[in-house]
């Protein structure tokens, strides 16, 4: 084969495997689209009806308070679900925008608050358009696709169950059935449409999306939660300044100024005794001295709760292996970090992160083995923990991943916990930085 014939044959071979991917890419959202037609059909559509009864059982003895909160909990984990597809089929990201009433609000509490919240009213008019332009939306993707499979049909010679070939008893689009001809012609239509189905179905799913996007809050609403958010975490980092100062301060008078007052008035006594009991105050120095010394190591241990020096000196990497070297339990550290450093206070806040689920893990987990993986990619510093426990950790139980959670958001920062019972655990962080 010469030079020219091995290109054609190179340049074909991708060109084959780009048409079966495309293929593939098709045929998936078409069944997708199919499932978001039926679904958006049969599930909004109930809600909507469970909404509106429930809402006319308030007056009723005040029942709707009792139904309310549980009718308007289906309809968010529905927006939710929905929310999630659009995430994962078709890159369209829909803010959430509901506040969930606090747990231990009373039943008529809670059923105030949600129907005071403007996403309920929001969500409970998106139910009909939904049922009805989301169903619509989502099917023309499907159509495009599955549709032609009738034409073929017909034009195989399925239009004699319609008609007996003297009068029109079927149309397939716009095209009458009453023969073997208009049946091809139903077979070309067919054809077409598959065609256009090639480069219309995926962009029409995703359209699907955006739509439901602006009928559940577009940029507005994203901009309102992540006002929330910031206000949110700026209370919190507030807080949490605050806390850390009156740690401080209440380790610095129980601890170091404690010691120093005691070696002060040791130094006084052993000026009082050093000429009459020469014995005294040289038993009397030697305490002074171990005082200062303990005070001393508090003052280093304290600096080092603050901001560790070595966190400062060789980085995030170097700190969380020395922070596992005293770690009780066998503990494996990878660091894939290359191009520099992150702000000083991302790497303080990861730092004690990755500390307080450290804690956690030799305190609550009865671990034997515990990794710690720490990586920088795609603008985002990445640090998961991982031990073999026992397993049952949660944010809010008690075991400070809550203040993990609120450090991290700080910074913009998620966490996720894996913890079935019996283990293993599995926390990430991820916090968006960019290296210096």
């Amino acid at each position: 084969m010469d030079d020219a014939g091995a290109d054609t044959l190179t340049a074909r071979v991708p060109l084959r495997v780009a048409v079966r991917n495309r293929v593939r890419t098709v045929v998936v959202a078409g069944a997708r689209a199919l499932l978001l037609a039926v679904s958006s059909l049969a599930v909004s559509t109930p809600l909507l009806v469970l909404f509106l009864l429930s809402l006319a059982l308030v007056p009723v003895l005040g029942l709707g308070l009792l139904t309310t909160p549980l009718a308007v909990t289906w309809v968010r984990a529905w927006v939710d679900r929905r929310r999630l597809m659009a995430m994962r089929w078709g890159g369209v990201r829909i803010p959430p925008r509901s506040r969930v009433p606090s747990a231990d609000a009373g039943r008529s509490e809670r059923a105030v608050r949600v129907l005071r919240d403007p996403a309920t009213w929001r969500e409970s008019a998106w139910l009909p358009l939904d049922a009805l332009l989301g169903s619509l939306t989502a099917l023309v993707p499907a159509a495009l696709l599955f549709y032609p499979l009738e034409g073929f049909a017909l034009a195989l010679g399925g239009w004699r169950v319609f008609t007996d070939g003297t009068y029109v008893g079927w149309w397939y689009g716009f095209v009458p059935i009453g023969g073997q001809g208009s049946a091809l012609a139903a077979g070309a239509l067919g054809a077409a449409l598959l065609v256009s189905s090639y480069w219309l179905t995926p962009p029409l799913l995703r359209f699907h999306f955006l739509s439901t996007r602006a009928l559940l809050g577009g940029e507005r609403a994203e901009l309102a939660a992540r006002v929330r958010v910031l206000t949110q975490t700026r209370r919190d980092a507030v807080d949490s300044s605050a806390a850390e100062l009156r740690r401080i301060e209440r380790d610095l008078h129980d601890g170091a100024q404690a010691r120093l007052v005691s070696v002060g008035m040791d130094l006084a006594t052993v000026d009082a005794l050093i000429e009459k009991n020469p014995r005294k105050a040289r038993e009397l120095l030697a305490r002074a001295r171990q005082s200062s010394a303990d005070a001393l190591a508090e003052l280093r241990d304290l600096v080092h709760g603050i901001h560790p020096p070595v966190l400062a000196e060789r980085g995030l990497g170097d700190a969380v292996r020395a922070l596992a070297l005293r770690l009780p339990v066998d503990t494996e550290v990878t660091v894939d970090v290359e191009g520099g450093r992150a702000d000083a206070p991302v790497e303080s806040a990861a730092y004690f992160a990755v500390s307080e689920v450290l804690t956690n893990a030799v305190k609550h987990s009865g671990a034997e083995h515990v990794s710690v993986d720490v990586r920088y990619a795609d603008g985002s510093l990445r640090i998961a923990v991982r031990d073999d426990g026992r397993g049952g950790a949660r944010v809010g139980g008690g075991s400070g991943l809550a203040g993990v959670e609120r450090r991290l958001g700080t910074f913009d920062g998620v966490l996720a916990v894996s913890s079935p019972a019996g283990g293993p655990t599995a926390v990430t962080m991820e916090i968006p930085c960019e290296l210096s």
